[in-house]
């Protein structure tokens, strides 16, 4: 098995990764919003403008 961040054999210590350091390059990529997981869901809408008049809704 290789490491899916630099393509090194694997450590049993950080599998599937070969090292800490690929560990957390990959933890950053998550945290930083580079890896999404897909979904079926429509997008959220932005939060209402507090400014904006009241809408009506029958």
């Amino acid at each position: 098995m290789t490491c899916p961040i630099c393509a090194a054999p694997t450590a049993a210590k950080f599998r599937p990764f070969c090292s800490k350091r690929c560990a957390d390059i990959d933890l950053a990529r998550w945290l930083n919003g580079r890896y999404a997981i897909p979904t079926d869901e429509a997008p959220e809408e932005p939060p209402a403008d507090p400014d904006a008049p009241p809408r009506n809704i029958h």
